[in-house]
């Protein structure tokens, strides 16, 4: 049987790995030869990019477009993961604030900045994640990034929660966005929901369903691929 070879749009549920999607889609397509562009926490959903077969050979590519994501923050706690998933390590009461309060704060963080990883992440120290580090109760140091933001939008407020829109570079922690947002509030804050909706010129619009990739069939989902061919036009290489 011939491996397909393109790419793979699919809008990830929550409650799962990265790579247990990556598994279904080899077990659908009934090949190995699968991988995917930039790691999505188990708690997020929307658009995760498979590479199939001679895909592969663009994921470096792929992976180093810029990201559109949608989320939660919620003010007023500080977890040790900087998102839902972790123990609340800090509570405080939320000021008194205004949209415009924090449109104020968001715009600190448009353009180019550091962010350090955090320590629940896929970074490598001598070989070994940063998330399996944590779960020993160990931390270390982490050497910040530069990331850049291109836009953001606050698309909903109401405390001591808020949506917001946010457009940004690779390597970009948006956990971290929430946490250090939070810290300049005075307050503290965590990530509560999470969904990537763009990746480069692709967006989850165009995804098959997790529940598609699981119980479709090989050649529906083939189907579904987009070829190189399309992903290079898509892209305007």
């Amino acid at each position: 049987m011939k491996n397909v070879d393109g790419v793979l749009l699919v809008d990830k549920d929550p409650d799962m790995t990265s790579h247990d999607v990556v598994a279904v889609a080899r077990k659908t397509l009934g090949q190995k030869k699968i991988g995917h562009c930039g790691t999505l926490d188990p708690m997020a959903t929307g658009l995760l990019i498979l590479t199939l077969g001679k895909g592969t050979k663009i994921q470096d590519l792929l992976m180093a477009e810029d990201k559109e994501y949608v989320g939660t923050v919620k003010l007023g706690e500080e977890t040790t993961t900087q998102d839902k998933q972790g123990e609340i390590v800090s509570s405080k009461d939320v000021p008194e604030l205004s949209d415009e309060d924090v449109i104020s704060v968001l715009e600190k963080f448009k353009g180019d900045f550091y962010q350090t990883p955090p320590m629940v992440s896929a970074i490598k120290k001598d070989g070994v994640p940063l998330y399996k580090l944590a779960r020993q109760g160990k931390e270390v140091k982490r050497d910040p990034r530069l990331v850049h933001v291109y836009d953001y939008e606050l698309t909903s407020f109401n405390l001591p929660n808020f949506d917001f829109r946010v457009v940004c570079s690779k390597g970009f922690y948006v956990r971290t966005y929430a946490h250090e947002i939070g810290s300049k509030i005075g307050c503290g804050a965590h990530l509560s929901a999470l969904r990537r909706t763009k990746s480069g010129k692709f967006s989850v619009n165009g995804a098959v369903t997790f529940s598609e990739l699981k119980n479709g069939t090989r050649e529906s989902v083939a189907s579904s691929a987009l070829s190189l061919a399309e992903v290079s036009r898509l892209r305007g290489v």
